[in-house]
C-alpha cells in the first residue's frame, strides 16, 4: 500500500504575522517558515501507518518555490521515502493545487492521500475535498483516528455534535486534525539521511493545467484594534452602559 502526502511550507505559527504598508499582503521576507501544522500530522500518521507494516511507501509532495523543498526534507527525515517538488513561482489557489495534486495521483498511483485538513495561512480548508472530487474517490475530513482495513479505511472525525465515525473504501483521500496524534521531531542522523533520499522534480507549469487564479485579492488588512475595557463601580453603572451606549439591551 501506497500513501501520497501533501505538505505546505507556511509562516511559522509561532511568529506575530505583519501586514505590508501597501496592502498587497504579509510579510514573508526573513520570517521564519515551517510545515503546515496539520500536514505534520498527515506526515506523522503516514509513517505511522508504515512503521505498523501496513503500508509500504510514503511520498511526499509540495507545491511553490525552490524553498519548499526544506519542508519536504523535513517529511523526509520524519519516515516519508521519498518527495516530488512542484516547482511554481507564484500563488495557486486551492482549485490549481487539486489539479496539480490529482495530475501526481495519477502518475504515482497512491492507494490514500493524506494532507492537513486546513492550511493555516489562508484557511481555506478546500484542497482535499476538490481533490476527491476530481479524483471520483471516497473522502474522510477532520480525521482524528485512522483504523486501516484491507480495502478501506475506518476514520472517526470531529464534526460540531462530537465525534463521528464512517468507514470509506480505499482509494481515498484523508484530511488530518491536530488531535490525530503527535508529530514527532526529526532527529539529526534521520536529518542527514534525509538529504540522500530522492526529490523528483516537475514544474508546474509543464503539466498542461489551467491554473489561473479565480480570486482576485484586492487588499489586506489588520483587525482593527479592540479598544480598552473598563471597571465599573456596581451593577446599575454596568446595566447603563450596555444600554446606552454599547446597545445591546
Amino acid at each position: 500500500m501506497k500513501i501520497l502526502v501533501a505538505v505546505k511550507r507556511v509562516i511559522d505559527y509561532n511568529v506575530q504575522i505583519r501586514v505590508k504598508e501597501d496592502g498587497s499582503g504579509v510579510h514573508t521576507e526573513n520570517v521564519k517558515m515551517s510545515t503546515n501544522p496539520p500536514d505534520d500530522n498527515a506526515v506523522e500518521e503516514s509513517v505511522k501507518l508504515k512503521e505498523s507494516g501496513k503500508v509500504k511507501e510514503v511520498v511526499a509532495i509540495s507545491i511553490g518555490e525552490d524553498k519548499v523543498q526544506e519542508t519536504i526534507r523535513k517529511a523526509l527525515a520524519i519516515g516519508a521515502d521519498k518527495g516530488i517538488h512542484v516547482k511554481a513561482e507564484s500563488y495557486i489557489e486551492p482549485l490549481g493545487i487539486a489539479k496539480i495534486l490529482k495530475k501526481i495521483v495519477e502518475k504515482e498511483k497512491p492507494d490514500m492521500v493524506f494532507l492537513g485538513k486546513q492550511a493555516i495561512d489562508d484557511d481555506c480548508n478546500q484542497t482535499g475535498q476538490m481533490l476527491a472530487a476530481m479524483l471520483n474517490w471516497p473522502q474522510a475530513t477532520f480525521t482524528s483516528k485512522v483504523n486501516l482495513k484491507d480495502k478501506s479505511v475506518e476514520i472517526i472525525r470531529e464534526i460540531d455534535e462530537g465525534l463521528e465515525t464512517i468507514e470509506v473504501n480505499l482509494p481515498a483521500v484523508v484530511s488530518c486534525d491536530l488531535r490525530l496524534n503527535e508529530p514527532r521531531f526529526a532527529s539529526l542522523p534521520n536529518i542527514m539521511k534525509a538529504k540522500k533520499k530522492p526529490i523528483e522534480q516537475l514544474n508546474a507549469k509543464d503539466l498542461g493545467l489551467d491554473l489561473t487564479n479565480r480570486i482576485q485579492q484586492i487588499k489586506v488588512e489588520e483587525p482593527p484594534k479592540r479598544k480598552a475595557g473598563i471597571k465599573v463601580a456596581n451593577v446599575a453603572e454596568l446595566v447603563s452602559k450596555l444600554k446606552n451606549e454599547a446597545k445591546v439591551l
